[in-house]
């Protein structure tokens, strides 16, 4: 575990919350002893955690009506209309978790929706056929072709022994990036550890004070061809600096204290991962991943590496493949709608992975893991349906106009909603 960046100033110091902040913190912490992991990270004035503590456990119909009498008062209490609305949104979610745990049940991509302010979509399997496709015209040959993404990818995993210092190397150049058209929040840093036994690829854990700890999970071989899209997401300038930037601005200067919890399954997801899939072209834009890549792989010791030519046609062809994979990995929230929507076994969506979305089977049961986690079997549509949507919101301005238009999501309280709205 290295720490990445040096801490800087004294201890901090949380201003005082406002009533419906510190009404939203509290019913947040609540809401965490019923649903272990709702609460990502808390940051925030530090006697509010130990007073939730210690009270009797709240009956969820009395955190439902919370929710609901706190979004009454906020045309009376919250002046900002950007704020209101990010608020409003949170609390639909929260108020949707207390009474799911009071027995109200909704349909699947009913419940979805409600968290996430967002109805996730089904994709017909066209879509990942015409992906496979693309796929297949680039890696030719015989047998399925998971079987040829699976021996692809092979030639690129990473060596346990030097994976720690691989991905260092990329959190600095990733920094530096990030730094030069973002800028960062003085005093933040981060610190990498290797993990097992996790159901997701990797996390980012915010501790408050712009500092986060990065987890890379190793349960299954890391392959350098991830590495730029993964390290970035969680890192710079995906989940770390949003997180070290909206402490900074959110809490900080305006004052806003709600921002010093970070919620699963609650309408900031959707926005967070979709920030934290589309940022990796700003700080590894394509006219430089080819060669970012080959470095890469000499820092692992592949050996590719010792062929120069070899190596740049690898990168080139795992850059052209990257897109139709991305599009392919949007399988996983069908598999989701198959699983908990349409009833379907465990082994029948692990064999739609598997065949529509031409994973190995070792991937397609980590995935299928996920689907299946009590926390996240809502969170996987937010992946995909996050870039989407803000994808979309970033094309529609000039190509001049995005970095400005990203750094929004930076800074700012921003809802779907918000990003669905004309201009």
């Amino acid at each position: 575990m290295t720490d990445r960046v040096p801490a800087v100033g004294g201890t901090r110091t949380v201003p005082a919350p406002d009533a419906i902040a510190r009404d939203y913190l509290l019913l947040a912490l609540r809401l965490d002893q019923h649903i272990p992991g709702l609460v990502d990270g808390y940051f925030g004035p530090a006697e509010l955690k130990p007073q939730v503590d210690m009270e009797p456990l709240q009956a969820p119909v009395r955190l439902r009506d919370e929710a609901a009498a706190l979004r009454e008062r906020l045309p009376t209490e919250v002046d900002e209309s950007d704020r209101r609305a990010w608020l409003d949104a949170q609390l639909v979610a929260l108020g949707t978790h207390a009474a799911a745990l009071g027995g109200e049940r909704l349909a699947y991509l009913d419940e979805a929706e409600r968290c996430f302010a967002y109805r996730p979509v089904r994709y017909p399997d066209a879509v990942f056929d015409a992906a496979a496709a693309q796929i297949e015209a680039l890696l030719p040959g015989g047998g399925p072709l998971s079987d040829r993404l699976a021996a692809w990818d092979a030639r690129f995993e990473v060596p346990v022994d030097r994976l720690a210092g691989v991905v260092e190397w990329l959190v600095d150049r990733l920094r530096a990036s990030a730094q030069s058209v973002f800028g960062l929040p003085a005093g933040e840093g981060l610190r990498l550890a290797l993990v097992r036994g996790q159901p997701w690829a990797a996390y980012a854990w915010y501790d408050g004070g712009r500092r986060s700890r990065f987890d890379l999970n190793t349960d299954l071989p890391v392959r350098v061809t991830d590495l730029v899209d993964l390290v970035a997401h969680e890192t710079y300038p995906g989940h770390h600096l949003e997180h070290a930037w909206k402490d900074a601005d959110l809490v900080d200067v305006q004052g806003r204290l709600e921002a010093s919890i970070q919620l699963i399954n609650t309408p900031e997801c959707l926005i967070s991962e979709g920030l934290a899939e589309l940022g990796n072209r700003f700080v590894a834009p394509p006219d430089e991943r080819i060669d970012l890549l080959v470095e890469l792989f000499a820092r692992a010791g592949l050996s590719i590496a010792g062929d120069p030519e070899v190596a740049a046609a690898s990168a080139a062809r795992s850059v052209a493949l990257a897109p139709h994979r991305t599009a392919l990995s949007a399988i996983v929230g069908n598999a989701a709608i198959l699983r908990h929507a349409d009833g379907r076994s465990h082994g029948e969506v692990l064999a739609y992975l598997c065949d529509v979305g031409r994973t190995p089977r070792a991937i397609a049961e980590k995935r299928l893991e996920f689907i299946e986690h009590p926390l996240w079997r809502t969170y996987v549509f937010v992946y995909a349906e996050g870039e989407a949507l803000l994808r979309r919101w970033l094309e529609a301005v000039p190509n001049g106009q995005r970095v400005a238009r990203f750094g929004r999501l930076l800074h700012e309280q921003l809802t779907p909603a918000a990003v669905r709205a004309p201009g």
